[in-house]
């Protein structure tokens, strides 16, 4: 969880969910990174500010961040003080495989990243509640007592659960004074994010927003830590990645995903993830046509 390797793809989760309970005050240098699984950030203590998609987060103690799979995102310690904090994987199968009817528990996920802000900051009297269901989670899954995983799961579906109750009913604070953003850098992120497949080059992006290609470049990795160009690239291998998973061709997911051909794609999707699109397909037998 720690390795320092710029815009990868850190840790592995092979469970329904991970809690990590860590405090340190250690120097440590984090890099942007993203995960193929939803993370849930419970802040405690510490001196913190956390990056994800360019928005700036000045955290205060039981702040919960709401991290999506795929979100660029770093921390930045200040390590004068001890930083702790709960971490939770979540596998978004699992999630889904306790939808019901009308209930779609991934909900508070789907609802940051159209918000574009992932902060909940809750008033003492929910953050009790909070606090009551982490400290019953963690108990239980210290536990060897009988039922403990069943009971494990039955207590992380209940934070699902009061994170989107959170969300839906606009529960928690709305501190603007807890993020620093470029407004103008926002709606680029939106427009390329929605529009990947689409041209999305400098010249064009600089067209669309009235901004120099020059600057934008330079403001573009200020605000995100990343080259617009190596964003771009790395956003769409990760969609090309979930639909070739999910079953679709490969053949005509580098095109959806916004590559003029297959050998810059294949060479982009190599270097990435270390494997051929064909390894995360169902259809291995599938010809290329360059």
């Amino acid at each position: 969880m720690h390795k320092k390797d710029s815009g990868n793809k850190s840790g592995y989760l092979n469970n329904d969910f991970q809690l990590f309970h860590l405090k340190d005050k250690k120097s440590q240098e984090f890099e942007f990174h993203y995960h193929d699984f939803n993370k849930i950030i419970i802040f405690l203590s510490g001196k913190v500010t956390y990056l994800i998609e360019g928005k700036a987060y000045y955290l205060k103690p039981w702040d919960i961040l709401l991290v999506n799979n795929h979100d660029v995102h770093k921390p930045i310690i200040d390590f004068s003080e001890p930083y702790e904090r709960i971490i939770i994987w979540a596998n978004s199968d699992f999630i889904e495989n306790h939808n019901y009817e009308d209930c779609d528990l991934s909900t508070c996920f789907k609802l940051a990243n159209e918000k574009s802000f992932n902060l909940i900051r809750l008033e003492t009297e929910f953050q009790n509640n909070i606090k009551f269901i982490i400290e019953s989670l963690e108990s239980s899954i210290n536990s060897n007592d009988f039922g403990n995983k069943l009971l494990s799961n039955s207590l992380f579906i209940q934070l699902i659960i009061y994170l989107n109750r959170v969300h839906l009913g606009n529960i928690y604070v709305n501190d603007q004074d807890a993020l620093k953003y470029d407004k103008q850098i926002e709606k680029i992120l939106k427009y390329i994010n929605s529009n990947l497949c689409e041209n999305l080059s400098a010249e064009f992006l600089s067209q669309e927003f009235y901004i120099s290609k020059y600057y934008l470049m330079h403001k573009f990795k200020k605000e995100t830590g990343y080259t617009l160009h190596n964003y771009i690239i790395q956003k769409r291998l990760l969609i090309a990645k979930d639909l070739i998973q999910a079953g679709e061709p490969i053949t005509k997911t580098y095109i959806q995903c916004g590559f003029n051909d297959y050998s810059s794609f294949l060479r982009s999707f190599k270097t990435m993830f270390n494997k051929a699109p064909r390894d995360f397909s169902p259809k291995t037998n599938e010809v290329i046509l360059k």
